[in-house]
């Protein structure tokens, strides 16, 4: 009762904060702050709490991996969306993560430090792939709904997968816990608001924040077990502000990121 009390304050915490940031620093910042490991870092904390370090740890690896098929994820919506329209992109984005995660299995056999290379080697190959954006800043409020949606999806995700970890496994549920839920439904509202090219945006500062997330999680995956939760879990937080902050240097320098001068209303 005390674990499930945890995940119902401590995951809208992170969601909602994320989501408030990323309205008032515009698309391109607010796609960053949604790759934070918002669901993923919840999932692995209450895997170990509730299933073990070495439940926690090889879910973690697996979570490494997923990256790679969010990569997939943005680059399909990315190259889909101009053309298409937000339906056709956000279906062609699900078979793309779908396939990159049915692909993605032999590799969850590798050591941890293999796939985070991998990872990473991809997110900078899916950085450089990205199709331009024009992520220009807009004062357009969201939509009322906005973010309670994000919340109680993203808690519902978090409840749900360490709920069901035992009977999908830990490779499973730490697929799972990156299913690019929220970055979907920022991408579609930015794009259904401002456009095409401002959903680009978005995506662009996913995969640039997926750098930090795939650090925290291979922390987790290595130190979980000999180090214990409270230390793996402090080394990781500190691992991910570190990279975090260079990629949000990054993105501030960046010439397709004017929306990180403006702030957005509400």
């Amino acid at each position: 009762m005390v674990l499930l009390a945890l995940k119902l304050v401590l995951t809208p915490i992170l969601i909602g904060g994320a989501t408030l940031g990323a309205r008032r620093w515009g698309p391109v910042i607010g796609g960053w702050m949604v790759s934070l490991p918002l669901t993923s870092g919840p999932v692995a904390l209450f895997l170990a709490l509730g299933h073990g370090p070495s439940f926690a740890a090889s879910a973690a690896e697996a979570s490494v991996a997923g990256n790679i098929a969010i990569v997939a994820f943005c680059l399909a919506y990315a190259r889909t969306a101009p053309r298409a329209g937000w339906r056709p992109a956000i279906a062609a984005a699900g078979a793309g993560w779908l396939v990159a995660a049915v692909v993605l299995q032999p590799v969850l056999a590798l050591p941890v430090g293999l796939v985070f290379i991998a990872a990473v080697v991809v997110l900078v190959l899916g950085i450089r792939l990205m199709p331009p954006d024009s992520a220009a800043s807009s004062r357009t409020s969201p939509a009322r709904w906005d973010l309670p949606l994000r919340v109680v999806t993203g808690t519902a995700i978090v409840v749900a997968l360490t709920a069901a970890a035992p009977s999908l496994g830990p490779a499973v549920s730490g697929l799972l816990a990156m299913l690019p839920v929220i970055a979907s439904v920022l991408a579609i509202f930015t794009q259904r608001r401002d456009g095409a090219g401002a959903a680009i945006g978005v995506l662009r500062g996913v995969m640039t924040g997926l750098f930090g997330t795939a650090a925290f999680l291979a922390v987790v995956s290595v130190s979980v077990e000999p180090l214990g939760v409270a230390v793996s879990f402090g080394a990781a937080i500190a691992t991910v502000v570190l990279i975090q902050a260079v990629a949000l240097s990054v993105l501030r320098r960046s010439p397709v990121a004017p929306a990180v001068q403006v702030p957005i209303a509400g």
